[in-house]
Parts: structure tokens; C-alpha cells; sequence
């Protein structure tokens, strides 16, 4: 009598088959995790830019003037924007981009009755601004 082996387990051939089809599941995972990721950014970056329209807006009212600035100002949290509305008590810390240093929020002076603040979107989600760095807003 012969007795027939039999064969248990996966040929080689399927078990690559499943590895291939799991590694294009995870890339297909790991884009849309990253699209998330920067949309997030992107609606933290805007809510960031309002909540200083609005210190800017309380500091106006108390000073009669937006804070004035010979040139562009980088937003850190220590610079003279920051520091007066900070000391104005308007704000009590100002927010810095969710990727700094690699984007950062600007502040410009316009005269006493307006400013620009420049910030970056990794997006074009936020309807009426950009992906990139030439967004914009003013009172």
C-alpha cells in the first residue's frame, strides 16, 4: 500500500498574493490618513488666524489702533505683536502654526487702522484661500 502525503498549508505563490493585496490596502490607508492629517492642520491653522483677528479686534478696541510694525513679524509668541496683545490681556498666549518653523503666521501693519496676516494651507479644503503660502486675511 502507497500512501499519499498530503499536502497542508499555502504554495509560496498565495502567500505573496495576500502580502501584495495587504501592502496596497495600508498604502490606500496611509494616503487618506495623510489627507486627513493636513485638512486637520489646515482647519487648526484657520481657527489659529481668527482667534488672533479677534485679540486683534479686542486690542483695537481698547487702543484705538491695531499694534504697529515697522515690517514683517513673525508670530512666535515672544515677538512685540504677541508681547502687546499678550500684556493687553486680549489673548493669553498666541498659537504658532501646527508645522512650525517649516510655516509660520505673519503679521503686518498697515497703517493703525489695518493689518495683513499671511498663514500657509497644506490644502485647498478652505473654501476662499489657497493651498500654499500666499494666503491672506485683513479686518
Amino acid at each position: 500500500m502507497r500512501y499519499q502525503a498530503r499536502e497542508c498549508g499555502f504554495t509560496i505563490l498565495e502567500l505573496l498574493v495576500v502580502v501584495a493585496i495587504i501592502a496596497l490596502l495600508a498604502s490606500g490607508i496611509l494616503v487618506a490618513f495623510t489627507s486627513m492629517q493636513e485638512k486637520s492642520r489646515d482647519t487648526r491653522r484657520m481657527e489659529d488666524v481668527r482667534e488672533i483677528q479677534k485679540a486683534l479686534g479686542l486690542y483695537y478696541i481698547d487702543h484705538n489702533q491695531y499694534p504697529q510694525t515697522s515690517g514683517t513679524v513673525t508670530l512666535s509668541g515672544s515677538d512685540s505683536v504677541s508681547t502687546a496683545l499678550i500684556n493687553a490681556g486680549a489673548i493669553p498666549a498666541i498659537a504658532t502654526d501646527p508645522v512650525s518653523p517649516t510655516h509660520e503666521y505673519t503679521y503686518q501693519s498697515n497703517g493703525p487702522g489695518s493689518y495683513t496676516i499671511t498663514f500657509c494651507l497644506e490644502t485647498d479644503s478652505i473654501s476662499n484661500f489657497a493651498q500654499g503660502c500666499s494666503n491672506t486675511i485683513s479686518p
